[in-house]
């Protein structure tokens, strides 16, 4: 598909809106909306929405005539807000997206709302992609939706249920971006843990994956979005002990160390669980390196359940933390529970932050005089096989190289390295 004379797309929150704003780019430059500005907006947070909204109305100034098309997880639970934008000429929901038709309707003047009801959506497609603008890796999405209701997430309310895309559609999607030149692929999702179980025979993730390795011969590495710890999958494990094309970085969505609050939150794991996920896989891949999602400031959260969590972090060896305050999502379950004070939500969050920093940091340090591949991806910046951020020294490479390179040093948190042989 073409990208000449694409729209402008802004894409806000997770992975999967990554991918999706590529799909979203080609219906739109199909469909002739050119000279349209389409933000693909995020609901996790209060504050994604907010940055959003900020984004519109400043692209407005910016662009007196342009079309500003608003869709994504915010515009489909919320679509009669973002319509009342002034700044707003269409919202689109985020089935409607991912279809041509909607994309043609707006073209020909259609309605200035179209969002259908995604609780009633069955299938999702993996839809073929030949390249990312401006990304050397590809998102290819692998499901739609999540069947688990947190108390403290809105997004199945956005998202519908979950539905997975074929293994064949799957495995054709990921030759297609490896054939437009993508080195390393990133599965996504909104849950992609769940993915095979609506499907016959009820494979698993680690099945998937085993299966992109063994057809996409060209695929170099192989990356996952976050996964929940609480489905152990044993094929995953066998495949990251024996196939170093699946890059060795696992983010986990574990949210909160203490029991009381994991239940509380409607998760299906306790802290016990994240620890022998990380154990077990350390086992099996000695060098793999951790990530995770966690939420500071839960409703009723005490000091002794957020140091909980502190503790979980040490002993699971988190390394890579996206730590986010609690942010009160209304219609969700949490945000009838007695709240914390934004202060010490602030506070808690400020600490497992600074928390994170020092665990990043110091293993960046131990890394120093190591060997790495780095994937370039621009400006001789990218990443290593444990997602550690890179800065190549030397002359200018092509983006979408790997190397082999050597680690020199650490500046704040990327580490300086030096191609092997030169």
């Amino acid at each position: 598909m073409t990208r000449r004379n694409a729209p402008r797309v802004e894409t806000f929150g997770c992975r999967l809106n990554i991918w999706e704003s590529e799909v979203v780019r080609d219906h739109a430059s199909n469909a002739g909306l050119t000279d349209a500005i389409i933000f693909n907006t995020c609901a996790v947070t209060a504050e994604a929405e907010r940055q959003a909204r900020q984004s519109i109305r400043r692209a407005r100034r910016e662009n007196p005539d342009a079309r500003i098309v608003v869709t994504g997880c915010a515009a489909q639970i919320s679509p009669e807000s973002w319509e009342a934008m002034p700044e707003v000429n269409h919202v689109v929901g985020n089935h409607d997206k991912l279809t041509a038709p909607a994309w043609q309707s707006l073209s020909a003047g259609g309605e200035a709302v179209i969002v259908s009801d995604v609780m009633q959506v069955r299938e999702t497609a993996t839809h073929m992609l030949d390249s990312f603008s401006a990304h050397t890796r590809g998102f290819l999405q692998v499901q739609q939706g999540c069947d688990h209701r947190c108390t403290f997430c809105i997004i199945p309310y956005g998202r519908g249920n979950n539905r997975s895309a074929g293994l064949t559609q799957i495995i054709d999607a990921a030759a297609k971006l490896v054939d437009g030149g993508c080195p390393e692929l990133v599965l996504t999702g909104v849950d992609i843990t769940s993915w095979g179980s609506d499907l016959p025979g009820r494979p698993r993730l680690g099945d998937l994956v085993a299966e992109i390795l063994a057809h996409v011969s060209g695929l170099k590495r192989l990356r996952l979005s976050s996964i929940d710890p609480a489905e152990p999958d044993a094929k995953l494990m066998d495949v990251l002990a024996n196939d170093d094309r699946l890059m060795p970085h696992l983010h986990l969505s574990a949210q909160h160390g203490d029991d009381l609050i994991l239940k509380r939150m409607k998760r299906r794991h306790l802290q016990r669980d994240v620890i022998r996920f990380c154990d077990e896989a350390r086992r099996r891949r000695p060098d793999v390196v951790f990530g995770a999602d966690i939420i500071a400031g839960f409703p009723t959260e005490t000091d002794a359940a957020h140091d909980a969590t502190r503790a979980m972090i040490t002993r699971a060896g988190l390394t890579h933390l996206h730590v986010f305050p609690y942010s009160v999502r209304t219609g969700t379950p949490a945000a009838r529970m007695p709240q914390l004070s934004g202060d010490v939500i602030k506070k808690r969050a400020g600490q497992l932050r600074d928390e994170a920093t020092q665990r990043l940091h110091g293993f960046l340090d131990n890394a120093i005089g190591s060997r790495d591949q780095i994937l370039v991806e621009s400006g001789n910046r990218g990443h290593g096989r444990g997602y550690a951020k890179m800065r190549l020294d030397g002359a200018f490479v092509t983006p979408g190289s790997i190397l082999d390179v050597t680690v020199t040093a650490r500046e704040d948190d990327t580490l300086v390295v030096t191609r092997i042989g030169q």
